[in-house]
């Protein structure tokens, strides 16, 4: 699969590829719904980062994939992602596999967007949805959230790429998030396996949750816990497949505070499943709850844009 972009933890290639038997598989994924699930932050969090190598980018730590797939076996792979994965070739199974593992280049598009649009998170409540790596989460971490929550369709990918993220990035907390211009001259990366240090304050702040949308939203309004809406929800690559747009648009109704913010970054169009910004925003439209706008526009290889939606009667 080609690869447009020169960061080392970026993968531009359209997410997902065309996919084989996609019709098949999605009646498949209708009868079978992919409970939630919260993980919990396990006590001992050198547990959470052994057999692991850390790699980095933007002064952020990440998970080298190519170990993952090496030592991910097991109880530790339940799923089977990740040997399903490598086997297949593919960057996406529908219903088993949603493309957590890697990193995607809108990720690093939302990113740059937060410095320059100076985007505030001291004191929100901010859900990553569809973290994958986790790296937005990471960033309102750092910017002083006071909650952040982690979501992802696959459990393997909090436990073995998410939570390990959250505890490297946590170690070190007081450094600062790098701009664009930082990545590309950025040191080598370290290939060491990380040790953590204890349980930093900063991991008290954060919940990590698997499963469908739909099913995720229903575990956080009718927990026992207390839960607030989300002032600001994060989203990345996460509508590459129109099949998912309702699902998808409930759970920002649901969830969203009724003076939040999503900040949505996509590719204008997924070739091989269709769906993109343009048909996404007409979803909005014809549902009439939410209004949006395109606040950038990112024309280098394959175009992309980063959405803002709110509801249509907050300030």
């Amino acid at each position: 699969k080609s690869r447009e972009t020169a960061d080392p933890a970026a993968h531009s290639s359209p997410r997902p590829a065309a996919v084989k038997h996609h019709d098949e598989a999605t009646s498949k994924k209708k009868l079978c719904v992919k409970a939630a699930k919260e993980h919990s932050i396990p006590k001992d969090l050198n547990k959470v980062l052994e057999n692991k190598v850390m790699e980095k980018v933007l002064d952020l730590s990440y998970v080298k994939l190519s170990v993952v797939e090496m030592t991910c076996s097991g109880d530790a792979d339940s799923e089977g992602i990740v040997s399903k994965s490598v086997s297949s070739h593919s960057d996406l199974i529908p219903g088993v596999y949603e493309g957590g593992l890697k990193i995607w280049e809108c990720t690093f598009d939302l990113l740059d967007y937060f410095s320059e649009a100076q985007i505030e998170f001291t004191n929100k409540t901010v859900l990553d949805l569809g973290c994958g790596a986790g790296l937005l989460g990471i960033v309102a971490l750092r910017g002083k959230a006071d909650r952040v929550h982690f979501q992802d369709y696959n459990s393997t990918v909090i436990d073995e790429i998410t939570l390990p993220n959250v505890v490297a990035n946590c170690i070190n907390e007081g450094r600062r998030m790098g701009s664009g211009k930082d990545r590309k001259a950025s040191k080598p990366p370290s290939k060491r396996p990380r040790k953590a240090e204890g349980s930093p304050d900063t991991l008290n702040k954060c919940r990590f949750f698997s499963g469908e949308w739909s099913q995720v939203s229903q575990l956080l309004l009718s927990s026992t816990k207390a839960f607030s809406k989300y002032d600001i929800i994060l989203t990345s690559e996460t509508i590459y497949n129109p099949d998912n747009y309702s699902a998808l648009h409930d759970t920002l109704a649901q969830l969203l505070d009724k003076n939040g913010r999503v900040y949505l970054a996509s590719k204008v169009h997924y070739f091989g499943v269709g769906g993109g910004i343009y048909l996404f925003e007409k979803f909005i439209e014809e549902k009439n709850v939410f209004r949006t706008s395109t606040v950038k526009t990112i024309d280098q290889g394959l175009q992309r844009c980063i959405m803002e939606i709110a509801f249509k009667d907050s300030c």
